[in-house]
């Protein structure tokens, strides 16, 4: 049409597309930060080989990467999270190659609980100190909640490796990778099916930590950002952050 100039012309809701894909595609963005999540997930749930531990550790060494980056972690949580890395990556490696494999699973279970406990960390203080609420922040806020059901399981792992007597989920015995994320994400969002219980302590302690931090983020975090949020801040999703740089 006359008159018009070229960016008149351009398709609006291809500049959307962009910015989606941008948004979840970006080093800098939450978006990555919840897809590597979810594949975490899914690949700790699925993979149950010894092998597949590498291959776990090497996405989630992937995800707290992107998350200290797009929080723009302090020099000390970076410090931590490499600490945390090198121990993790270590023992996945003596993993496929020992016999007695309990101690580097315990071993990786703590690094790993580490590293998910450092990450959430980091993204809730960078979106605090945010001073626009957008897409990224709501995207940053989901994946910290993630992160802290990834921490807990983790950290139920490492406790089913040390606890035998009684055993952590008790008749159940200490519990598959796969059985304590379902255990815990069912805690963190108060859900309780019932059919995973700690038989004891500390396990029963955390239990209900978990449970009072996921309301408390639910009620407080995630109800804020979603109350706060509309639609056109930050028009692009990764610029958000350029705020606090």
């Amino acid at each position: 049409m006359p008159g018009l100039s070229g960016g008149q012309l351009q398709d609006p809701g291809r500049g959307r597309r962009h910015r989606l894909i941008e948004a979840f595609s970006s080093p800098d963005s939450y978006g990555l930060v919840l897809l590597l999540i979810l594949i975490t997930y899914a690949l700790s749930a699925a993979l149950t080989a010894s092998w597949a531990t590498s291959v776990v550790l090497a996405v989630q060494i992937a995800t707290v990467w992107v998350s200290l980056r797009a929080s723009q972690a302090r020099r000390s949580a970076r410090t931590a999270a490499d600490v945390a890395l090198a121990a993790a990556a270590l023992a996945a490696v003596a993993n496929l190659f020992a016999h007695d494999q309990m101690q580097h699973g315990t071993v990786v279970s703590w690094a790993s609980g580490l590293l998910y406990l450092i990450a959430p960390a980091s993204i809730v203080r960078h979106l605090v100190l945010r001073r626009i609420v957008d897409v990224q922040t709501l995207l940053g806020t989901i994946a910290a909640y993630l992160m802290v059901g990834m921490f807990f399981a983790f950290l139920y792992h490492a406790l089913g490796f040390t606890q035998t007597h009684p055993p952590f989920f008790g008749s159940q015995g200490a519990g598959t990778f796969s059985q304590d994320l379902f255990f815990s994400f069912t805690t963190l969002t108060t859900t309780g099916y019932g059919n995973l219980v700690p038989a004891g302590n500390p396990g029963q302690t955390f239990a209900v930590l978990e449970m009072l931090i996921g309301q408390l983020f639910l009620v407080t975090a995630v109800a804020k950002v979603v109350s706060a949020w509309r639609p056109g801040q930050g028009r692009s999703g990764v610029q958000g952050n350029s705020d606090d740089e």
